[in-house]
């Protein structure tokens, strides 16, 4: 479970929370211009973008949860089982492996506009990376901060949507999503008032009491709705300190304490990490469970041109500032 928003003020920002039972290895990873990527189709490309995001790295291939490019094009890959449908290899189609979009996206597009034409005619086939790695079952935002699409292959087809609001969760489908979103129009952020009965001399009993309804567990179909009503809603300062710091504040409102979501297998789901890209500038910031205190990787000209992947490892400890 994972939930992902695109938010704008002076610069753009996307970002997500990563909620699992289990580390993947992850590291934040840049691949450079002109990293050679073979495709289990048979075709190769190298990339002509640099981009960067948390991946595990496997044989010097990294698979990415969510990733920037150089040009602000940004992508993430959320949990979506039961309905996430790969399909065998089509002649008429761009046969990506669900793990090979991200880089195919970033490496060659700079913009959601010019990846869109070639977007259209992808076929998400069923070739794991390995036996040892059977696929995830998935599906993407994708934003450059002027527009959002999200990507699902079901078997219904391969769809791609505008997305209006710049979030994403798991499942149902996005066109539930969107319209589950009507249940909760009358969700205000301003102090409660008398809609019960006029008749009643009904009262707010204390402060803080606007956005009442809103839901609060952890399901995917709640996480979206508390993550667009904080985006929505959200009060920002244009400077990259209040934009960083309010990013954060809205994962946080959606992240999953340990403990509090319990798997079938008596396993604690958690948010292991939460990231938040400036796409503007290219910087990728994170936190982790475990050390709250955000660490930044940028884009430099040793990382983005270099012949090979820089790898960053994870500061996972807790780091406090002591002052005295």
């Amino acid at each position: 479970m994972c939930t992902c928003i695109s938010m704008r003020t002076k610069d753009v920002y996307f970002g997500r929370t990563m909620d699992i039972d289990y580390s993947f290895g992850e590291r934040v990873v840049v691949t450079p211009r002109g990293y050679g990527f073979r495709l289990k189709s048979g075709d190769s490309f190298e990339s002509f973008y640099a981009f960067m995001g948390m991946a595990g790295v496997v044989d010097g291939y990294p698979l990415y949860a969510e990733a920037v490019n150089e040009k602000g094009l940004s992508a993430a890959g959320l949990n979506f089982p039961g309905n996430a449908y790969y399909e065998e290899p089509r002649p008429d189609r761009i046969n990506l492996a669900p793990f090979e979009l991200i880089p195919w996206a970033l490496g060659n597009f700079s913009t959601v506009k010019e990846l869109y034409k070639e977007l259209v005619t992808v076929n998400l086939t069923n070739i794991p990376y390995s036996k040892e790695m059977p696929l995830s079952p998935l599906h993407w935002m994708i934003s450059d901060g002027s527009q959002c699409l999200v990507v699902e292959q079901t078997q219904e087809g391969f769809h791609v949507y505008e997305n209006p609001v710049g979030v994403l969760t798991n499942n149902p489908d996005f066109p539930f999503h969107q319209m589950h979103l009507n249940a909760y129009m009358n969700l205000s952020c301003q102090p409660a008032q008398n809609r019960f009965a006029q008749r009643l001399s009904l009262k707010a009993y204390g402060s803080g009491m606007g956005a009442m309804g809103l839901p609060g567990d952890s399901s995917p179909t709640s996480r979206f709705i508390r993550a667009c009503f904080c985006a929505m809603n959200s009060r920002c300062g244009g400077d990259d300190d209040s934009s960083i710091s309010q990013f954060f504040h809205i994962l946080d409102d959606v992240s999953i304490v340990r403990g509090t979501s319990i798997l079938d297998n008596d396993k604690c789901n958690m948010t292991t990490y939460s990231c938040c890209m400036n796409t503007s500038k290219g910087v990728y910031y994170y936190k982790t469970y475990n050390n709250n205190q955000l660490t930044a990787v940028r884009f430099t000209k040793e990382n983005m041109n270099s012949d090979r992947l820089s790898i960053y490892e994870l500061r996972d400890k807790q780091a406090v500032w002591f002052e005295n």
